[in-house]
């Protein structure tokens, strides 16, 4: 017989006990840290916990402790937030012979794993896209730097969320590590199925683990790869300002010149003298850009 409580209070948790008999941990217990807390046995019964990856109210994720404890005749499962593992666990169609505390208990172990396989593979498709973003662009104006700049920021934030995700499904993948191998060790009575069941679930984590850290190499390539292709937009930006301004200098330098308020200034007699100095401003803006391309700056 299994028991799911979430959130329970405490008349809740007596009646469990009641029926049950079983001494039932809180949840300053189940978020203890150490290896003792988590896993312990009195007897026949297993007491373990694992953080489980949940959405708060907001849709945000989170981890939220999950507790188990495990008898032959009975799971009970404390939890603090809703889950959808649990949802769609209780929806399944389920044989006689796998409603025993001992194979529902596998049953939640390898659908918790099938989610965090599903959360990895979501993660993967996302990344792929968000790389494609942040490398297949081409630099042409200054206001797709700006834009492009913008989306680099946006990426940045993508990237951070994506690395919190993989640090909670790792969380709880370790949880799961940690607990199926203990229960094969600690309860002589679990049936030859269920223990079979809980080693291929060993192994399922074990290739999720290593997937779980080749895409926290990724996200760390792409925030750094982010960050440098900011920096370049940034440079690129002031080198374009830089150039600008360098390349009006010498025009204002000779409107200076022939605005000064002396009498004897030659050239503002002359017939020609104003299309003489356009052509020296225009002249003295346009070789410096043209030895700046010569020289590969722009």
């Amino acid at each position: 017989m299994w028991f799911d409580l979430e959130t329970p209070a405490a008349e809740e948790r007596a009646f469990v006990t009641r029926i049950t008999g079983l001494s039932l941990p809180d949840k300053a217990a189940l978020t203890e840290i150490e290896a003792s807390s988590r896993l312990s046995a009195s007897g026949q019964v297993l007491t373990m916990s694992l953080p489980i990856v949940t959405r708060d109210t907001e849709g945000v994720l989170q981890a939220s402790v999950c507790g188990f404890v495990l008898g032959p005749d009975y799971l009970v499962t404390l939890r603090f937030s809703p889950s959808i593992v649990f949802s769609q666990f209780c929806a399944q169609p389920h044989n006689v012979s796998d409603i025993a505390s001992a194979h529902i208990f596998a049953g939640l172990l390898e659908a918790i794993v099938d989610r965090q396989a599903d959360a990895l593979e979501r993660l993967r498709d996302e990344l792929d896209h968000l790389s494609h973003r942040v490398f297949q662009r081409r630099l042409k104006t200054e206001q797709r730097i700006r834009n492009t700049e913008a989306e680099l920021k946006a990426a940045l934030v993508l990237l951070g969320r994506d690395y919190d995700t993989i640090s909670f499904l790792r969380d709880s993948l370790l949880g799961v590590a940690r607990i199926a191998p203990y229960a094969i060790a600690s309860a002589d009575w679990l049936p030859a199925t269920v223990r079979q069941r809980l080693k291929s679930v060993q192994k399922d984590i074990s290739s999720l683990n290593e997937y779980s850290v080749h895409l926290t190499d990724k996200v760390q390539f792409l925030l750094d790869s982010t960050l440098g292709l900011i920096n370049i937009a940034q440079n690129t930006l002031i080198k374009v300002l830089t150039i600008v301004s360098i390349a009006g200098i010498p025009p204002t330098l000779i409107a200076g010149i022939y605005g000064m308020n002396f009498h004897v200034i030659p050239e503002l007699s002359w017939t020609y003298g104003y299309a003489y100095a356009w052509v020296v401003m225009i002249l003295s803006a346009v070789l410096p850009l043209l030895w700046f391309r010569k020289k590969g700056w722009i």
